[in-house]
């Protein structure tokens, strides 16, 4: 398959999503369940996608740096630490174990 016409595609299938977002009625959206799925749905897709990105490498699980950065992080969060220096904990974490071979 061309890789252009994936990519075609791909942008007409965003924007038909897209499209078909805009043509829900208003009734729709303003039913409660509605309204706590939209607003939990970011937060189960971004907390997928860290897991996947931390403890995957497509086809086995893994244990390396990432995770323990990812524990950095989670420890800073927990402290009610801002969010600067959750990140700079968890760089700084996930860097050390690589420097140390992890």
């Amino acid at each position: 398959m061309n890789i252009w016409i994936a990519v075609a595609v791909t942008a007409v299938g965003c924007y038909a999503v897209k499209l078909a977002g805009l043509l829900v009625p208003a009734g729709v959206l303003e039913r409660p369940l509605v309204r706590r799925l939209a607003a939990l749905l970011p937060v189960a897709l971004l907390a997928a996608l860290t897991a996947q990105q931390t403890f995957g490498d497509g086809h086995t699980l893994v244990l390396n740096a990432r995770a323990a950065g990812l524990g950095a992080a989670a420890v800073a969060l927990v402290l009610r630490a801002p969010f600067l220096v959750v990140v700079a904990a968890a760089v700084l974490v996930t860097a050390g174990v690589r420097a140390l071979g992890g």
